[in-house]
């Protein structure tokens, strides 16, 4: 039998809420993927009215409709990794459960979107039940922000060390790896923190850069890490590689005026052209 060399894209799905203004969300994670060579699909679990300067309204799509995006996709196309961002409801929460025991996709990155920029809340309470006993033992990576991770552990944080106290609750909940994000604690410097069981801290500081278009950093360095494991990055490298993109990113906007609020980040400041992996084909 003939064996042809034929190729695929590396591929990352990302199943989260739609912006409007363009700035986080599903335009936020496709934006990245593309930016660094990785060919995007999504899956919109809600529609929002949003701008730079805030949430004004959130339509969740019907679950019907989500579990036929969901299945439309993994049925479809080889998915490397995967990023889970708003989950509006319960009803949400259990169809990705769900789809994650269906049909196991390798990497998965959870950020638990709670609240916007701007304070709004961006769930209904019963989904944080699923997320947290379901989601969490399920997924690669979890990625906090201070507020989110305070939220989820009971934990104060207003330093690294308790930082560490609060990740390590949620590793106790069942997570596997959680990057804390530092971006909200005072000082000079941005630090996260990836926590592996059995692993040193992964300690990644930068500068703060001055500017006001912070607008979709969350999403963007969870689905910068969903890229580079999409190319076969380990989570290590991953979760570095994505530092340094996300803060270039902020960097390269940071003078750009879009809207009247919270602007977005420059995702395309050095893109690189969608990858080839090669394929064996009959």
């Amino acid at each position: 039998m003939k064996t042809d060399t034929t190729y695929r894209y590396p591929t990352a799905l990302t199943i989260a809420g739609s912006d409007s203004g363009g700035g986080a969300g599903i335009q936020a994670d496709i934006k990245t993927f593309s930016a660094l060579g990785v060919y995007g699909t999504s899956v919109i679990t809600s529609v929002t009215a949003q701008n730079t300067q805030g949430v004004r309204g959130i339509q969740a799509i019907s679950p019907e409709i989500l579990k036929g995006q969901l299945d439309a996709v993994f049925e479809d196309i080889t998915i490397d990794a995967v990023k889970i961002g708003m989950l509006h409801n319960k009803a949400a929460a259990e169809i990705v459960v769900d789809t994650i025991d269906k049909f196991s996709p390798s990497h998965i990155i959870l950020d638990p979107v709670m609240i916007s920029t701007s304070g709004n809340k961006l769930l209904h309470d019963d989904a944080i039940h699923i997320i947290v006993r379901e989601l969490f033992k399920r997924t690669t990576l979890v990625t906090p922000n201070i507020d989110e991770a305070e939220f989820l552990s009971g934990i104060k944080i207003s330093s690294e060390k308790e930082m560490e106290q609060a990740a390590n609750k949620l590793l106790a909940l069942g997570c596997r790896a959680v990057l804390m994000k530092g971006g909200h604690l005072k000082g000079d410097n941005m630090t996260d923190i990836l926590y592996v069981t059995n692993l040193t801290p992964l300690r990644l500081s930068a500068e703060i850069i001055a500017t006001t278009n912070g607008h979709g950093t969350g999403c963007t360095l969870s689905s910068a890490i969903a890229a580079y494991l999409a190319l076969g990055k380990n989570l290590q490298e991953a979760v570095k590689l994505a530092k340094e993109y996300i803060t270039k990113a902020i960097f390269a906007g940071k003078d750009v005026t879009t809207g009247h609020g919270h602007g977005p980040l420059n995702h395309f400041f050095a893109p690189i052209p969608l990858v080839k992996i090669k394929t064996n084909g009959l």
